[in-house]
C-alpha cells in the first residue's frame, strides 16, 4: 500500500537525503521554499489538498544561526510562525506531522548528554526561535513528532565539512575551535532515522538524534583532514590549530556542549546510530563519487 507524504523544505541538505532514502512504498511530494513557504496558511491548505498527504516532514527552516540575530523576523517566521501554521493546518485534516528541531534549544551548561524532557534554554535568536516552533507544533494536538538533532552535514548544500575541505584546499594553515563540542551527524543517516520514526506506530513526543560518539569542531577539522587526503579528495596538508571560542567571536552565541542523549528512539527502533567518523568516511566517499560522475 502507497503512502503520501509532503515534504517541506525539500532542497535544504536533509530534504534531498530525504528524497534519497524514500521507501519505495512512500509516495513523496517534494515542496522547496520556493514552492512552499510554510509561514502562508493559504499555501499549506493547497498543498495538503493537492496531494491527499497522510504525513508531513517539516524539513524548512531559518538555519542561518549568526544571521538570525539580526533577522529575528526571518528567523521567527521560518522556525516559529511557521511550523506553528504547518501544524495546526495538519492537525484540522488529520494528518501526521514530524517536525525538526535543533540542539541549540539548549545552553550547554550541563555537562552530560541532553535527553528530550530536559529544560531547553537557548543562548541566541535561533535558538528561542526553533524552541517556539517545537511548542506550537506541539500544542495544537495530533501527536506530531518532533526530532532535535545537531552539527547536520551532507554532500548538498554548505556546511562544515564543505567549508573545510574548501579552506584545506586552499590554505597552508586555519584555526578551528576546540572549545565547543557536539556530535556531527550526516543528513542521509537522519533522514533514515525520520523515515524509521513515521513508520513506527509506537512513536510519540520528542526524540532526539545524532551520529555517536563525541568531538570537537577541532576534532572534527581533523578528521575531515584525515579522511578526505586517504580518500583523494584532498592532495595537500593544512596545519589546523585549535582555538578558543573566545578568539572566534560570532554575533551569535553557540552551546558549549550539545551532545544529544539517543537512549528513547535507539529503544524505540531497536538500532543505534553509527558513530560520526564512520558516517563522515561513507560522506566522503558519496562526495567523490558525485565529483567522479560529473
Amino acid at each position: 500500500m502507497s503512502h503520501r507524504v509532503l515534504l517541506c523544505g525539500a532542497g535544504g541538505q536533509l530534504g534531498q537525503e530525504l528524497l534519497f532514502t524514500r521507501p519505495g512504498h512512500w509516495e513523496c511530494f517534494a515542496r522547496d521554499r520556493t514552492a512552499l513557504d510554510i509561514a502562508d496558511p493559504d499555501q499549506i491548505a493547497s498543498a495538503l489538498e493537492e496531494t491527499g498527504a497522510q504525513w508531513v516532514i517539516n524539513a524548512a527552516a531559518f538555519t542561518a544561526v549568526d544571521a538570525a540575530e539580526t533577522d529575528r523576523d526571518g528567523a521567527w517566521q521560518g522556525n516559529a510562525v511557521g511550523p506553528g501554521q504547518l501544524a495546526e493546518a495538519c492537525y484540522t485534516r488529520g494528518v501526521r506531522l514530524l517536525h525538526i528541531s535543533t540542539d541549540f534549544v539548549f545552553d550547554g551548561e550541563q555537562g552530560r548528554p541532553y535527553g528530550p524532557d530536559d529544560v531547553p534554554n537557548p543562548l541566541g535568536v535561533y535558538g528561542h526561535s526553533k524552541l517556539e516552533g517545537e511548542r506550537a507544533v506541539l500544542a495544537t494536538g495530533g501527536d506530531p513528532l518532533v526530532i532535535r538533532t545537531g552539527w547536520v552535514y551532507s554532500r548538498h548544500g554548505g556546511n562544515f565539512v564543505k567549508t573545510m575541505l574548501r579552506l584545506m584546499a586552499e590554505r597552508d594553515a586555519l584555526s578551528v575551535v576546540e572549545d565547543q563540542v557536539g556530535t556531527p551527524t550526516w543528513a542521509r543517516g537522519l533522514a533514515e532515522a525520520c523515515w524509521d520514526l513515521i513508520e513506527c506506530k509506537a512513536a510519540s513526543g520528542i526524540y532526539h538524534w545524532s551520529d555517536a560518539g563525541v568531538c570537537s569542531w577541532y576534532d572534527f577539522a581533523l578528521a575531515i583532514a584525515e579522511l578526505a587526503q586517504e580518500q583523494g579528495l584532498l592532495d595537500r596538508s593544512a596545519e589546523i590549530t585549535p582555538i578558543s571560542s573566545r578568539d572566534y567571536p560570532t554575533p551569535a552565541q553557540r552551546p558549549a556542549y550539545s551532545v544529544l542523549d539517543k537512549s528513547r528512539i535507539r529503544q524505540l527502533l531497536g538500532r543505534p546510530s553509527r558513530h560520526w567518523r564512520m558516517q563522515l568516511k561513507a560522506m566522503l566517499s558519496d562526495l567523490q563519487n558525485k565529483e567522479t560522475s560529473n
